[in-house]
């Protein structure tokens, strides 16, 4: 059975507070409507139940916790700084979130936290949904949490955690969630590291598939 797509699977501790300042989100902004205008976060009433899907998110300028987009925000257009909050702390392995903001966090924030945990230089994390990624991820060598593994999980923190231990994400900075319907994450140095490899599969992806048809 499909499971329910935009369902927080973790225990949260959230603090209702201001929206955080505008300069902080200014490269969120430019790489989440990029990402919406190519369809990879959005909502399509034709798929996963017509709910939003995708997020993104950045490590915190103070190093502590990261900025992510809010939950069930795929749908809008255009962000607004209402529509981002703060994750102070991240335990993938206790199951909690705690965070702060006018929205509560996406349900990948979890995941988000595992990738964020792997590595001090990574700063930033884009969970999209590719059906053309995803169907090709064996053609164009991407690795995969193992399918019976559920998004917004500690199993799903663990399987990226073991991935990152045997040092095939390493060179990749993406992988395909094989448990949740075309879901992908890249991540990278920057946004425009995260944002580019996803963009450059999703290219190499739609060409395998032209290619093919």
């Amino acid at each position: 059975m499909a499971e329910q797509e935009g369902v927080i699977k973790y225990r949260l501790d959230f603090t209702e507070a201001a929206p955080l300042p505008e300069i902080w989100l200014q490269s969120l902004q430019q790489w989440r409507l990029t990402l919406f205008q190519l369809g990879l976060i959005g909502q399509d009433p034709e798929r996963y139940g017509g709910l939003g899907y995708g997020n993104i998110s950045l490590r915190h300028p103070s190093g502590k916790g990261f900025i992510i987009s809010g939950t069930q925000t795929g749908g809008l257009a255009q962000l607004s700084p209402a529509d981002y909050c703060y994750v102070s702390h991240c335990d993938p392995f206790e199951n909690l979130i705690v965070a702060s903001g006018p929205i509560k966090p996406s349900s990948e924030a979890l995941t988000h936290g595992a990738i964020y945990a792997l590595d001090d230089n990574i700063q930033a994390v884009i969970h999209t949904h590719s059906p053309e990624i995803w169907q090709q991820a064996d053609t164009i060598l991407l690795p995969k949490t193992p399918a019976e593994v559920p998004y917004g999980t500690p199993e799903m923190a663990q399987s990226v955690a073991d991935l990152w231990q045997k040092g095939v994400l390493s060179p990749a900075h993406i992988f395909v969630m094989a448990g949740h319907e075309d879901g992908v994450v890249s991540f990278g140095g920057n946004l425009n590291d995260a944002g580019m490899t996803m963009l450059n599969n999703f290219q190499w992806a739609r060409a395998f598939l032209l290619n093919a048809e």
